[in-house]
């Protein structure tokens, strides 16, 4: 009981404190209390119950918590892309991180790993496949195709079970 009361806490005081710096005098504060903050407090609070409970609140604090600092960061940083494989990029780290407290989700977390290296080094993976490069258009087809396979053709996690 004593580990729901993070989330609810952590989330009263963030938007208890958003709304007053809001309506404070701080002027210099006023720039960074858009929607962001709000992201990032949300992400906070779910980041804060996942790592102090049982881990399913990691990956949803992860990623608001990252897209909260992304959209901060990429008007700050020349050099930080803004690009969707960022946000591709934000779930894998969510996954890794929630499979380092509950040890499931490692098999997404590559996947979506890979999925926005792809996206982020597309032009530099297309130079590499130029001699096929009939075949890597078609690699949207690829990932249907798995995904088609993990869903209808692999059932039960790979292994067949007798019933009793």
């Amino acid at each position: 009981m004593n580990g729901q009361r993070i989330f609810p806490g952590i989330l009263l005081i963030g938007f208890g404190l958003y709304f007053f710096l809001q309506h404070s005098a701080f002027t210099w504060i006023k720039p960074y209390l858009g929607w962001p903050a709000l992201l990032l407090i949300t992400g906070f609070a779910f980041l804060a119950q996942g790592l102090k409970s049982d881990g399913n609140h990691i990956l949803p604090g992860v990623v608001l918590t990252g897209f909260g600092l992304h959209f901060y960061v990429v008007d700050f940083l020349g050099w930080w892309a803004h690009e969707t494989g960022v946000f591709i990029l934000i779930i894998a780290v969510g996954f890794f991180i929630q499979h380092q407290k509950t040890g499931s989700g490692l098999l997404n977390g590559i996947l979506f790993l890979l999925l926005a290296s792809v996206i982020l080094f597309y032009e530099t993976i297309k130079q590499w496949f130029s001699p096929i490069g009939l075949v890597w258009q078609f690699w949207p087809l690829i990932l249907i195709a798995a995904g088609g396979y993990l869903l209808f053709v692999q059932k039960n996690g790979g292994y067949t079970r007798k019933k009793t």
